[in-house]
Protein backbone atom coordinates (compact mmCIF):
# COMPACT_ATOMS: atom_id res chain seq x y z
CA UNK A 1 0.00 0.00 0.00
CA UNK A 2 1.36 3.63 -0.88
CA UNK A 3 1.39 6.05 1.53
CA UNK A 4 0.04 9.49 0.11
CA UNK A 5 2.41 12.23 0.78
CA UNK A 6 -0.49 14.31 2.87
CA UNK A 7 -0.19 11.63 5.16
CA UNK A 8 3.21 11.78 5.60
CA UNK A 9 2.76 14.64 6.80
CA UNK A 10 0.54 14.06 9.49
CA UNK A 11 2.99 11.36 10.59
CA UNK A 12 5.93 13.91 10.49
CA UNK A 13 3.67 16.20 12.31
CA UNK A 14 3.32 13.95 15.04
CA UNK A 15 7.16 12.35 15.10
CA UNK A 16 8.03 15.93 15.63
CA UNK A 17 5.92 16.35 18.49
CA UNK A 18 6.70 13.48 19.95
CA UNK A 19 10.08 14.29 19.56
CA UNK A 20 10.45 17.58 20.78
CA UNK A 21 7.55 16.29 24.23
CA UNK A 22 10.21 13.80 24.93
CA UNK A 23 13.63 15.89 24.84
CA UNK A 24 11.73 18.72 26.86
CA UNK A 25 10.66 15.80 29.20
CA UNK A 26 13.84 14.98 29.80
CA UNK A 27 15.33 18.00 30.21
CA UNK A 28 13.14 18.54 32.83
CA UNK A 29 13.57 15.47 34.55
CA UNK A 30 17.57 15.44 34.10
CA UNK A 31 18.92 18.73 33.49
CA UNK A 32 16.68 20.53 35.45
CA UNK A 33 16.02 18.43 38.16
CA UNK A 34 12.59 19.75 38.42
CA UNK A 35 10.82 16.39 40.11
CA UNK A 36 13.56 17.35 43.04
CA UNK A 37 13.03 21.46 42.99
CA UNK A 38 9.29 20.99 42.68
CA UNK A 39 8.92 24.75 41.03
CA UNK A 40 11.57 27.29 38.96
CA UNK A 41 10.48 30.78 38.75
CA UNK A 42 10.75 31.70 34.84
CA UNK A 43 8.82 35.17 34.38
CA UNK A 44 7.47 35.44 37.89
CA UNK A 45 4.36 35.45 38.69
CA UNK A 46 2.80 34.37 35.32
CA UNK A 47 5.07 31.48 34.22
CA UNK A 48 7.06 28.75 35.55
CA UNK A 49 7.97 25.42 35.41
CA UNK A 50 5.92 23.31 38.13
CA UNK A 51 6.46 19.73 38.77
CA UNK A 52 3.32 17.54 38.38
CA UNK A 53 2.85 13.89 38.14
CA UNK A 54 -0.38 13.55 36.08
CA UNK A 55 -2.26 10.31 37.27
CA UNK A 56 -5.21 10.94 35.92
CA UNK A 57 -7.01 12.71 33.02
CA UNK A 58 -8.28 16.30 32.72
CA UNK A 59 -9.66 17.55 35.85
CA UNK A 60 -8.55 15.15 38.38
CA UNK A 61 -10.02 12.23 37.17
CA UNK A 62 -8.75 9.00 38.15
CA UNK A 63 -6.55 10.94 39.69
CA UNK A 64 -5.38 8.22 41.67
CA UNK A 65 -3.87 6.22 38.79
CA UNK A 66 -6.26 3.17 38.95
CA UNK A 67 -6.82 3.73 34.84
CA UNK A 68 -3.00 3.63 33.57
CA UNK A 69 -3.43 0.86 31.39
CA UNK A 70 -6.87 1.79 30.28
CA UNK A 71 -5.79 5.41 29.22
CA UNK A 72 -2.82 4.04 27.69
CA UNK A 73 -4.65 1.50 25.49
CA UNK A 74 -7.37 4.40 24.74
CA UNK A 75 -4.56 6.66 24.11
CA UNK A 76 -2.85 4.01 21.46
CA UNK A 77 -6.17 3.05 20.25
CA UNK A 78 -7.16 6.75 19.24
CA UNK A 79 -3.28 7.53 17.64
CA UNK A 80 -4.10 4.22 15.73
CA UNK A 81 -7.27 5.35 14.09
CA UNK A 82 -6.18 9.17 13.40
CA UNK A 83 -3.32 7.35 11.65
CA UNK A 84 -5.57 5.37 9.30
CA UNK A 85 -7.80 8.48 9.20
CA UNK A 86 -4.77 10.61 8.11
CA UNK A 87 -4.48 8.26 4.47
CA UNK A 88 -8.07 9.49 3.74
CA UNK A 89 -7.01 12.68 4.27
CA UNK A 90 -6.51 15.24 1.47
CA UNK A 91 -6.79 18.77 3.38
CA UNK A 92 -4.01 20.84 5.05
CA UNK A 93 -5.52 21.88 8.07
CA UNK A 94 -6.99 18.49 8.73
CA UNK A 95 -3.63 16.38 7.94
CA UNK A 96 -1.80 19.38 10.56
CA UNK A 97 -4.59 18.69 13.50
CA UNK A 98 -3.98 14.83 13.22
CA UNK A 99 -0.71 14.78 13.56
CA UNK A 100 -0.70 17.35 16.33
CA UNK A 101 -3.48 15.22 18.21
CA UNK A 102 -1.89 11.94 17.60
CA UNK A 103 1.71 12.98 18.40
CA UNK A 104 0.17 14.52 21.89
CA UNK A 105 -1.46 11.28 22.42
CA UNK A 106 1.86 9.41 21.58
CA UNK A 107 3.74 11.76 24.15
CA UNK A 108 1.27 11.32 26.73
CA UNK A 109 1.25 7.42 26.63
CA UNK A 110 5.10 6.89 26.17
CA UNK A 111 5.29 8.49 29.99
CA UNK A 112 2.32 6.90 31.56
CA UNK A 113 4.02 3.10 30.62
CA UNK A 114 7.59 4.48 31.15
CA UNK A 115 6.36 6.42 34.70
CA UNK A 116 2.59 5.55 35.21
CA UNK A 117 2.10 8.74 35.31
CA UNK A 118 2.23 12.05 32.37
CA UNK A 119 5.05 14.73 33.53
CA UNK A 120 3.55 18.29 33.22
CA UNK A 121 5.91 20.94 33.98
CA UNK A 122 4.29 24.23 32.17
CA UNK A 123 2.42 26.57 34.68
CA UNK A 124 0.78 29.80 33.76
CA UNK A 125 -1.23 29.63 37.13
CA UNK A 126 0.38 32.95 37.38
CA UNK A 127 -1.84 34.74 34.71
CA UNK A 128 -5.11 34.21 36.70
CA UNK A 129 -6.69 32.21 33.71
CA UNK A 130 -5.17 29.39 32.88
CA UNK A 131 -4.98 27.29 36.52
CA UNK A 132 -3.50 23.86 34.61
CA UNK A 133 -0.09 22.96 34.31
CA UNK A 134 0.23 20.84 30.78
CA UNK A 135 3.37 19.99 28.67
CA UNK A 136 4.13 19.96 24.98
CA UNK A 137 2.37 16.71 24.72
CA UNK A 138 -0.90 18.35 25.75
CA UNK A 139 -0.59 21.93 24.01
CA UNK A 140 -0.02 19.89 20.49
CA UNK A 141 -3.56 18.06 21.76
CA UNK A 142 -5.25 21.13 22.52
CA UNK A 143 -4.17 23.18 18.96
CA UNK A 144 -4.87 19.73 16.90
CA UNK A 145 -8.59 19.97 18.55
CA UNK A 146 -8.70 23.60 17.86
CA UNK A 147 -7.16 23.07 14.01
CA UNK A 148 -10.35 20.45 13.81
CA UNK A 149 -12.92 21.64 14.54
CA UNK A 150 -11.52 25.34 12.44
CA UNK A 151 -11.03 22.53 9.87
CA UNK A 152 -14.99 21.08 9.80
CA UNK A 153 -16.22 24.41 9.93
CA UNK A 154 -13.84 25.64 6.80
CA UNK A 155 -14.58 22.80 5.08
CA UNK A 156 -18.85 23.02 6.11
CA UNK A 157 -18.80 26.35 4.57
CA UNK A 158 -16.68 25.58 1.16
CA UNK A 159 -19.25 22.50 0.84
CA UNK A 160 -22.19 25.09 1.55
CA UNK A 161 -20.37 27.60 -1.06
CA UNK A 162 -19.86 25.07 -3.83
CA UNK A 163 -23.59 24.28 -3.47
CA UNK A 164 -24.98 27.44 -3.81
CA UNK A 165 -22.84 27.80 -6.74
CA UNK A 166 -24.27 25.12 -8.22
CA UNK A 167 -28.10 26.10 -7.67
CA UNK A 168 -27.56 28.85 -9.54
Amino acid sequence: MKIPRIALAAYGFAILIVVVDQLTKAWVLSGLDLREMGRVAVWPPLFNFTWVENRGVSFGLFGDGSARWMLSAFSIVVAGILGWWALKADRRLLVTAIGLIMGGAVGNVIDRIRFGFVVDFLDFSGTGFFPWVFNVADSAITIGVVLLILDSVLSERAAKVGVAAEKS
